[in-house]
């Protein structure tokens, strides 16, 4: 097992701002965890004497040849290890300074022990991108100048196959260099190739130093001096604009208000009248400035919700569940509020990057400048600083995604899951494979704080938990019985919001069959009734979304002479044809490894030119409608369309502006999106989302169509959907007409405890993969053989997954099925894993939500 027994003394964990009672320098030694993979123990180090390091500090060490990041564990008076005193290293640098308060530290043991991970892994995951800097081993091509004979053909023509394939993959690299755990993923044998290669010559290997996140720091010009007559009148003139801006500014600024110059500048530092120095500057995502607003009046459901959740003392689960435009967003604000008023800070969770803007602003203009965003699409430095801003103790709200949950908050009053529903807040990989509610639940309960899980679609885990409270998840290592069941069912509580805030209704739900749309003539992707609706949103002048289950043009390619399929050459699957501007370039695209390629002329297979665009993505279905209605504005968001910086917030900007009439895209329209002027909203073909091998494929269907449906009305004109499906008959569609969570949840509960899948059972699934494909199917036969000799559990598997390859991995997969209360006598996954070969990954993925 992993480093799950590092238990600290008292001493060892100080929270933020705590003294240090011991003398440091009775202490010359330090152990830490050093983020190495494969190392899970602790390793002691020397302290330098002009080094002052605390437990919880972040530190730079040498490891081996390497550069890595570390954490101090515990400072020792003497080293516990039986080697000379003389080989033990020296800490190279504090990167920065501990923040581990003893909850937090019990926080990431515990994502540790239930998700089998080590624990460095899971600080990898909680702290800031570049604070745990790694130096790497990378391979370099040489230059044709540097080689005998300058002819690579010729030099590369007697390499094996992997020497070969890593010569093409350096070669297609701007910097003709890799890291040697990329060339590993991508080349098999990728060891026997580097070495070749570095025997012949043909490149050379270096280590790459850790790449460290470090403060901004900008240069400030500081008025010292009474401003007399030893100056000239531009002198004066500087001095004078110093002095009315508060005797402060920006050097930079200070240039370019008085079109000056640093030589200037200087001269005026050695009279002696300012200073320059380095200031440090806190990066943070820059939002549009909004004007102030005010709490809103609430319905009496509202006001009932606020004040039971306001009422309550120390850890609880609240599962609010309110329809779509209840008001769920200003139950948070009311909430938040006096808690900031008392110095405690609040967390905000969302399942996706591009919720974030809107829901921002809304904060924003409620709470001004306390409210911080935290996610990976901020840049290092932005979210190095804005990490750091959350250790000052001040109340705050951080508003992020998934990995937001281990924001470092101290006096933490409230944690809000929106759209608790969507599996987003599940991580899939890399290592730990955590969900984010779970996580949240445990966080609550150590910070001794109130969870409240916000949807109007809620997960049936969530939904089981308060109609039985005594089933819910179970952690590792507690001991149930009665008393911990009655403490659940005090603790766990359900809030909900049946109506629309205003009173207005549901939008009505029309359900077209387009199996007699084409009996009766009509070949459009779009039904007649989805079409007339278009035509009146121009004469109404109002909006709409159409919503799309995938990106791209079409989704396959195929040849109509032969049948042949375009397929990636690194996956099992087919490539996605996507279409640029008019008289661009005809790309196919991989959406799982990314790899893409020109569209050919003609069949690979029989050389037919009659090759054909089969499905509807997004950029087709846009096409279609420039085509057929050419005076509707429209405005694509979906993953290709929002890759840049800021692209979600300038989409919905333009959007709110009215500059569209049709906003067209896939998942990211149903994740809370509140567009009041929106009136129709249109499904193009909801069966994609029924039929999927996945025993959820049902709920996320009813979860996505409700949701979608529920962007539509939210203003002061009503709403209308539009639903296009060939299966009208389906459980699903029939629930999502009548806004029937409660019939839908019942449906689906019985036929997952029939089949013991959660919320019912517990799963837990391996996933192997390998780039040799009878290593991977060999070592998942001996795992499931392994496996299939202990009791207490089901075993389904070995299978292959569902696409075998994804980029020139194959993958396998074996699920494992417990009973949800009970903790049979699982494996030594450290035993498990000693079975894999060594070419074979295996990821442990507790309570797995994708199994495909």
């Amino acid at each position: 097992m992993y480093i799950n027994d590092v238990n600290l003394s008292p001493v060892t964990v100080a929270e933020p701002g705590e003294a240090y009672q011991l003398e440091v320098s009775l202490y010359r030694w330090v152990e830490v965890l050093v983020d190495y993979p494969g190392s899970s123990g602790l390793f002691t180090y020397r302290l330098p004497a002009q080094l002052e390091i605390k437990p919880g500090d972040i530190l730079s060490v040498p490891f081996g040849t390497q550069q890595l990041g570390a954490i101090a564990i515990r400072l020792l008076a003497q080293p516990n290890v039986d080697i000379p005193l003389d080989k033990i290293r020296e800490v190279e640098d504090v990167v920065s300074e501990g923040f581990f308060p003893r909850a937090y530290w019990e926080l990431l043991n515990r994502v540790a022990a239930y998700y089998y991970t080590p624990l460095i892994q899971v600080i990898r995951v909680a702290l800031p991108p570049g604070l745990l800097g790694r130096s790497q081993r990378r391979l370099r091509l040489l230059p044709l100048e540097t080689r005998e004979g300058g002819d690579l053909i010729s030099a590369t023509a007697f390499l094996s196959p992997p020497a070969q394939q890593i010569v093409e993959l350096l070669q297609g690299q701007p910097g003709r260099d890799y890291s040697y755990t990329y060339i590993q993923q991508k080349v098999k044998f990728a060891y026997r190739g580097i070495r070749e290669l570095l025997r012949a010559g043909l490149a050379q290997n270096y280590l790459e130093p850790p790449r460290l996140t470090k403060p901004k720091l900008q240069k400030a010009v500081i008025l010292i001096g009474i401003i007399d007559g030893d100056l000239t009148i531009r002198q004066r003139e500087i001095l004078e604009v110093l002095r009315r801006r508060g005797g402060e500014l920006w050097q930079s600024e200070l240039l370019q208000l008085c079109n000056t110059s640093t030589s200037t500048l200087k001269t005026l530092m050695q009279k002696g009248y300012i200073v320059v120095e380095d200031r440090e500057v806190l990066r943070s995502e820059q939002g549009p400035v909004l004007a102030g607003d005010q709490a809103k009046s609430l319905t009496s459901a509202q006001t009932s919700a606020l004040e039971r959740i306001q009422s309550l003392e120390g850890f609880a689960q609240i599962l609010l569940h309110g329809v779509t435009g209840s008001g769920k967003t200003e139950i948070y604000l009311q909430a938040i509020a006096p808690l900031l008023a008392q110095g405690k800070s609040a967390l905000v969770l969302v399942p996706e990057i591009g919720l974030t803007p809107q829901l921002t602003d809304r904060f924003r203009a409620r709470f001004g400048t306390k409210v911080s965003v935290y996610h990976s699409a901020l840049s290092d430095g932005e979210r190095y600083d804005t990490w750091r801003q959350m250790l000052t103790g001040e109340a705050q709200v951080v508003i992020g995604t998934r990995s937001a949950i281990f924001a470092p908050l101290p006096s933490l009053g409230l944690i809000i899951l929106d759209e608790e529903h969507d599996s987003s807040f599940k991580q899939d990989s890399p290592i730990p494979t955590y969900h984010a509610r779970t996580v949240a639940r445990w966080r609550a309960e150590l910070e001794n704080c109130p969870l409240v899980l916000g949807s109007a679609t809620p997960s049936l885990e969530s939904w089981v938990s308060v109609a039985n409270p005594g089933t819910s998840t179970l952690t590792r290592g507690e001991e149930e019985g009665q008393d911990k069941t009655q403490d659940s069912r005090l603790r766990t509580h359900y809030l909900s919001l049946p109506e629309r805030i205003y009173s207005r209704p549901l939008p009505p739900v029309e359900i077209v069959d387009m199996r007699q749309e084409l009996q009766q003539g009509n070949r459009s992707i779009f039904s007649r009734s989805l079409q007339e609706a278009f035509q009146q949103l121009k004469e109404k002048q109002q909006q709409g979304i159409l919503f799309i289950h995938r990106r791209g043009h079409s989704t396959f390619v195929s040849c109509r002479s032969c049948g042949y399929v375009l397929e990636c050459p690194h996956c099992d699957v087919s490539l996605a044809y996507h279409h640029a501007e008019e008289g661009g370039p005809q790309l196919l695209r991989c959406h799982y490894c990314n790899f893409g390629r020109s569209h050919p002329p003609h069949c690979p297979e029989c050389s037919s030119p009659y090759l054909k665009f089969f499905g509807s993505g997004t950029q087709r279905v846009a096409q279609e409608l420039n085509r057929q209605f050419p005076e509707l504005k429209l405005i694509r968001f979906d993953s290709d369309t929002t890759r840049n910086k800021g692209a979600h917030r300038t989409l919905l900007t333009q959007f709110a502006n009215k500059e569209a009439d049709l906003l067209v895209g896939t998942q990211m329209l149903t994740k809370g999106l509140d567009l009041p002027q929106v009136t129709l909203v249109g499904v193009v073909a909801a069966d994609g989302l029924l039929h999927l091998s996945d025993y959820r494929a049902s709920e996320r269907a009813f979860q996505t169509l409700t949701q979608v449906a529920g962007r539509a009305g939210r203003g002061d004109d009503p709403g209308r959907v539009i639903v296009q499906t060939y299966t009208p008959e389906h459980p699903v569609i029939e629930a999502v007409q009548q806004h029937d969570y409660l019939s839908f949840s019942n449906t689906e509960l019985e036929q997952r405890q029939a089949l013991n899948y959660p919320p019912y059972g517990r799963l837990i699934l391996l996933r192997l993969s390998s780039l040799d494909p009878i290593q991977v199917q060999n070592t998942a036969q001996i795992i499931a053989t392994a496996l299939s000799a202990r009791e207490g559990f089901e075993i389904l598997g070995p299978a292959p997954a569902s696409i075998l390859r994804v980029a020139n991995r194959y993958r396998w997969q074996i699920l494992i099925k417990f009973a949800p209360n009970e903790l049979p006598n699982l494996p030594d996954w450290e035993e498990v894993r000693s079975l894999c070969h060594q070419s074979v990954s295996l990821t442990i993925d507790v309570d797995p939500i994708n199994i495909m």
